[in-house]
């Protein structure tokens, strides 16, 4: 795999630490044989890699993940997804995963947005709904409006408002940034999570997050996008969604951007935290059927 691209800051470590990460995303895919691999597109910002499922009749759905998550984590997701339509989920260049290794060095929001713009026309040929969530609707909102986006479902997204910080999140974050282990990644992803889904044990998505600790730069919540990426979305559906417990962007924090930039109420997900997207698959596929 090629981190070819344009200049920017390397993710991984090592080549080593790369071909760990890249083994688990890889094993984790081939774990559902339905999803099948797409061909590897040359970028902007680099190779990219994406997944299709085939599925039900409604309109298909294209996955972008949020920091430190791909196709690999999204599959649970995708599964259920897939029993109304077809899912293609695609990893972001510069995050742990299967695409290039490499992140834009400066205005990511627009290099992302570009990107965007490029690859879509590649993986479909037909208007989808994209499924954004975190990072993945700062990628959604910095493209272009086109024939073939039908509608946004966001789902705790970036870009609308600051990301809330706090000594908490402090507290279970730089223990597993100094020293990985599954238990320091099970106290963050608890945290991330809703109270319905803190985890006694290791969380599920532990061994991967201490992956992305020992091996990967992570990157920083991004910021608000400037309101010329917003206002051009005013004639297409949009809809935003977040966890009752969202850490990051709260209802509270998002109603008021939410409403004036995108002309859009928020939709709470009750119980569920900043990993909506995979604590509450049914409840997502019933986003993307309110915009068929």
């Amino acid at each position: 795999m090629s981190d070819a691209g344009p200049q920017g800051t390397r993710i991984y470590r090592s080549e080593a630490g790369s071909r760990e990460v890249r083994a688990w995303c890889e094993q984790r895919i081939d774990d559902w044989p339905e999803l099948f691999a797409l061909p590897e597109l040359d970028t902007e910002l680099g190779s990219t890699r994406a997944f299709r499922a085939s599925g039900g009749k409604a309109t298909p759905v294209l996955v972008l993940s949020g920091t430190n998550f791909n196709s690999a984590t999204s599959v649970g997701t995708a599964r259920v997804i897939a029993r109304d339509r077809e899912v293609i989920l695609v990893d972001l260049p510069g995050q742990p995963g299967l695409s290039a290794g490499v992140r834009p060095r400066t205005d990511r929001a627009s290099a992302y947005g570009s990107w965007f713009n490029e690859v879509l026309p590649r993986l479909t040929e037909r208007p989808v709904t994209v499924l954004a969530h975190s990072l993945g609707a700062v990628v959604a909102l910095a493209a272009k409006p086109s024939p073939l986006l039908h509608a946004m479902v966001l789902v705790g997204p970036a870009g609308l408002t600051t990301a809330a910080m706090s000594s908490e999140l402090m507290r279970v974050t730089l223990p597993w940034v100094v020293s990985p282990r599954d238990d320091k990644s099970t106290r963050l992803l608890n945290f991330l999570s809703g109270p319905g889904q803190v985890t006694r044990g290791v969380h599920p998505y532990a061994p991967w997050m201490t992956l992305v600790g020992r091996h990967c730069r992570t990157s920083l919540a991004p910021g608000p996008l400037p309101l010329e990426h917003l206002q051009p979305w005013e004639g297409t559906p949009v809809v935003v969604a977040t966890g009752s417990h969202d850490v990051f962007y709260s209802p509270a924090r998002l109603h008021g951007p939410a409403r004036r930039f995108l002309d859009a109420e928020v939709t709470v997900m009750e119980g569920a935290g900043h990993l909506a997207l995979n604590e509450q698959p049914d409840r997502v596929a019933e986003l993307l059927r309110s915009v068929d």
